[in-house]
Formats: structure tokens, C-alpha cells, sequence
């Protein structure tokens, strides 16, 4: 905690004390966590506590209920604008708590329960999420926007994410060829995405083989540990983008026997549509099938390719 924390936070309770009473109809509901909690009928003050939810939000348009995000919360742009809590492993509870929220939507994923335990003894309402795959996040789509009386509209996107989905699948269907895909993490160290997590599930979806898989879920490999592995496709992903990709690309093919290497499938993609659970997952999807089966790429709607939001470098 930092300095002066305690004292600060005794200003906030006094002062929150001090406010008069405002009755608001409520309702009690369980929320992802299975547990029971009471939410405003039709919450207008919002304060998303991480990146997945504001764009949750914003998908069914329900953005102007939202007073504050965090710090990364960067999707769509209109969200950058929102002012800022910090980030959803660093919350900072005096920003929250200045903002006047009558409901916080907290995820599991990140955000400190003892700072979640704060905001609830200061009578603000969190609401807790916790998608861990597609299905999931279907459902979390649901259940916000029960929360948030956005029903049809929440139907109306996972509708659309489930025919792409099936399309996918479908369309994955017709190749018996699963291609070793290695998805590097970064820079250095370099750490992969095993099995338990949504850069798997889309990896093995889209039709490929998670070289990662296994118990860890971001494990940390040697480059000796990858070229035994002799990935066909390597996809690497870098908030750093361009000059970084350039950099690792030229060091990977220091090593012109690796497969991927041979026959030019080093890319570069944008990590928010792999690992961060929102709507945008299936557009993560329909871009590694065109990565790693390229050959089986003529899909129309529904399952289309969104070629222009694909980020992808290739040498």
C-alpha cells in the first residue's frame, strides 16, 4: 500500500458519510463468481475495471453509461477518451471512488480483491466476470447485457459469433493437415500460450497444432526447446509492433532449416485479438485460419475475413 493509504482512504469513507442518502431501486443477482449481489435496476454510472469490459460495453452500445475505464482500454477509439482508473491489475481506488460509480463490472482475471473488497465496504456495487474461452465470453456478453437491459443487442452479437464460429469450423473441416504452429509471446524472454488459455483454444480451433500445449499456460522456451520443435507456422506478437517483428524475424532466420522459416510463415499479429475475451476473439479466429490455411481461404459471408482489421508482416 502506499504511503498515507490508510489515511486517505479514512477521508474517502468520512466523506462519502457525508453525502446525503439516495434510494435507488436494486436488484440481487449472482454474478460470475457465484456470488449473490445487489445492482441498481438500470445502472448509469459505470466504471469498467479492465480493457475486455469497456469493449463488452461498447458492443452493446451501451457506452454511454460508461464514466471510467482503465488504462489500456483502447477499443474501440472512442474509448481511449473515457478517464482513466488506472490499469486493471493497478487499480487506483481513489480515482474510482471520486468518479461516483453506482456499479463497477470487475473481472476475476487481474483485478486485486482486496481493492474489490474496498469499493464493496464503500457501498459500490461490483459486478465480477470471469470468461475463459469463446463460450464463455458469449456468455458474459449475455449476462452484461441482462445487467445492463441491452438484451437484444447481446443476442444479436453472440448470434453473430456463433455462425462465424460454426463457419470456421466448418470450412477447418474439409483439410486433414494440421500445421505445428509456435505463437511467441513478446521478446525476451520468449513464453508461449499453453493449453489452458484463449490463444490455444483459437490455434486449434482455426486448425492448427499448439506446439505450446500443455499444463503451464505461458510457458518459457530456449531456442533450442523451438527449433526441436520445428514449427511450419511462427506467429510472434509485440506490443511493439514493426521495428521489434523486423529485429526477431532476422534472428529466426538464422536458422534457414526451420519450416517456418524455409517457406516464409513468420508473422507479426495484434495480440487484442487473440487474448483479450471480447467479441473480437472470432476475428482472431478468422485470422489464424487464414495463417495457417491459407489454401482453404475463400470465405464469404457469414465468416468473413475482416482482411482490412488483419494485422499481419510477412518476410
Amino acid at each position: 500500500m502506499k504511503p498515507g493509504y490508510f489515511l486517505i482512504m479514512s477521508i474517502v469513507i468520512l466523506s462519502l458519510s457525508a453525502l446525503p442518502t439516495v434510494v435507488v431501486a436494486e436488484r440481487t443477482i449472482i454474478d460470475q463468481l457465484g456470488r449473490q449481489v445487489s445492482v441498481p435496476d438500470s445502472p448509469q454510472r459505470i466504471v469498467s475495471l479492465a480493457p475486455n469490459i469497456t469493449e463488452i460495453i461498447f458492443a452493446l452500445k451501451q457506452e454511454h453509461r460508461l464514466i471510467g475505464s482503465t488504462k489500456f482500454s483502447d477499443y474501440p477509439s472512442e474509448a481511449s477518451t473515457l478517464p482513466k482508473v488506472g490499469s486493471y491489475v493497478h487499480l487506483d481506488i481513489e480515482k474510482i471512488v471520486a468518479l461516483e460509480p453506482d456499479l463497477c463490472i470487475a473481472t476475476k482475471d487481474g483485478n486485486p480483491i482486496e481493492i474489490i473488497s474496498l469499493l464493496e465496504s464503500l457501498k459500490i456495487p461490483i459486478f465480477a466476470v470471469d470468461p475463459r474461452n469463446l463460450n464463455t465470453v458469449m456468455e458474459t456478453l449475455i449476462e452484461i447485457g441482462r445487467l445492463l437491459g441491452a438484451e437484444k443487442a447481446a443476442s444479436q452479437v453472440v448470434a453473430d459469433m456463433q455462425l462465424r464460429i460454426e463457419h470456421v469450423k466448418s470450412l477447418v473441416k474439409t483439410s486433414d493437415n494440421r500445421p505445428r504452429v509456435f505463437y511467441q509471446i513478446g521478446i525476451s524472454p520468449i513464453v508461449s500460450a499453453g493449453t489452458n488459455t484463449f490463444i490455444h483454444e483459437l490455434i486449434e480451433m482455426a486448425g492448427g497444432e499448439n506446439l505450446a500445449q500443455g499444463p503451464t499456460p505461458y510457458p518459457r522456451f530456449s531456442y533450442e526447446q523451438i527449433l526441436a520443435l520445428s514449427p511450419e507456422i511462427f506467429i510472434i506478437t509485440s506490443m511493439a509492433r514493426g521495428a521489434v517483428f523486423e529485429r526477431v524475424k532476422s534472428e529466426w532466420s538464422q536458422w534457414p532449416e526451420m519450416p517456418a522459416v524455409k517457406n516464409h510463415r513468420i508473422m507479426l499479429v495484434d495480440s487484442n485479438l487473440l487474448d483479450r475475451p471480447t467479441p473480437r476473439l472470432v476475428d482472431g479466429l478468422e485470422m489464424l485460419v487464414e495463417l495457417i490455411h491459407p489454401e482453404l481461404f475463400v470465405l464469404t459471408k457469414p465468416g468473413s475475413l475482416h482482411r482490412d482489421k488483419t494485422k499481419t508482416l510477412r518476410h
